[in-house]
């Protein structure tokens, strides 16, 4: 590693440890690592780029101390676990895997607490009784702050790295605060979500640590390059690419057929091309990028006008005018 090497964390086990190389992979940014032991890996397309594998936990932690520059991390461990004065921050949400909820859950029988406001009396009613309502978290900083936000005044909170949903049962805790992909597990446990009781929705993001035009060059060009492939990859996802041939006099008169429903303007209207017919007719080849709600509609739209030998693809990216998540890194 030189001082020119982009530093990225990924997550080297639990949840999002094989999601995120697949991710990386779609991207074509695939990480070559020879086996799990290994901790340091690279990115053939991104030679100037070294990754990093470290705990989800402990990546919020790397990138404040700037040992590393960019990560891929839970935005609920990120939230949780960065530096509270710190000037990172996320440069791109919404990766698509890792979707979760931290949430409240109380137990099944206590059948009159159904909101965080009945929490809140129940809070009182311990206090009253010399004692602190318990709960058992990874989360603290985030349940404490959401416990205190809706009332719940008198808690003790009792850190937790094991599983959390027999807490109540084992007799440790009185509720939980926990992340939840569809609820199941804590409905297995006789425990119960509650009225306002999601603290967050979470999501896999990238997380950078401040960077600025003095940064070495070389630093900032892999780190656009690969926020580039990211955002354009993640864009990409919600489009096809719609082809059909049509005749018509005039590429002018095309484009007015194509444009008279949105189903087939496009993102910018149509592109328009002439084919080329031995016969002397006068074709056009249409292309419009549709959104994938859009897309049998568009297909349907097109055969109406009188398209036909329609086309349909899936770009692999799509870029915008601006790189966003490059521009918040700046």
């Amino acid at each position: 590693m030189t001082n020119s090497t982009l530093r990225l964390a990924l997550p080297s086990s639990g949840a999002l440890q094989h999601p995120t190389m697949s991710f990386m992979r779609s991207c074509g940014l695939a990480v070559s690592r020879p086996n799990d032991r290994r901790y340091i890996a690279a990115i053939p397309s991104l030679p100037n780029a070294t990754v990093m594998f470290q705990r989800s936990s402990d990546i919020p932690g790397k990138v404040d101390e700037d040992s590393v520059d960019l990560a891929i991390v839970g935005k609920d461990q990120f939230l949780e676990n960065r530096r509270e004065d710190g000037d990172t921050r996320i440069v791109l949400e919404e990766l698509g895997f890792g979707r979760s909820r931290l949430v409240v859950a109380v137990p099944d029988s206590w059948i009159d607490v159904t909101s965080m406001s009945d929490l809140a009396d129940i809070s009182v009613e311990f206090r009253s009784r010399g004692q602190d309502l318990r709960v058992a978290t990874k989360y603290p900083r985030l349940i404490g702050r959401h416990l205190l936000a809706n009332g719940v005044n008198y808690f003790s909170v009792i850190p937790s790295d094991g599983t959390l949903e027999v807490a109540p049962a084992m007799g440790f805790a009185d509720i939980i605060g926990d992340i939840t992909e569809s609820g199941t597990t804590i409905r297995e446990n006789r425990l119960k979500e509650i009225e306002s009781g999601t603290v967050m929705r979470s999501e896999a993001c990238v997380v950078s640590r401040k960077l600025s035009e003095s940064e070495d060059g070389g630093i900032l060009q892999t780190a656009r390059l690969l926020l580039e492939m990211m955002e354009a990859h993640l864009h990409a996802g919600g489009y096809f690419e719609v082809t059909a041939n049509m005749k018509g006099e005039t590429d002018a008169e095309v484009a007015e057929y194509v444009m008279k429903r949105s189903d087939t303007s496009g993102l910018r209207g149509p592109t328009i091309s002439t084919v080329f017919n031995p016969e002397g007719e006068r074709w056009f080849a249409v292309t419009v990028m549709v959104e994938e709600k859009r897309l049998l509609p568009a297909v349907a739209r097109l055969r109406e006008i009188g398209g036909s030998s329609v086309r349909v693809s899936k770009p692999h990216y799509l870029f915008q005018s601006e790189c966003k998540s490059y521009a918040r890194l700046m």
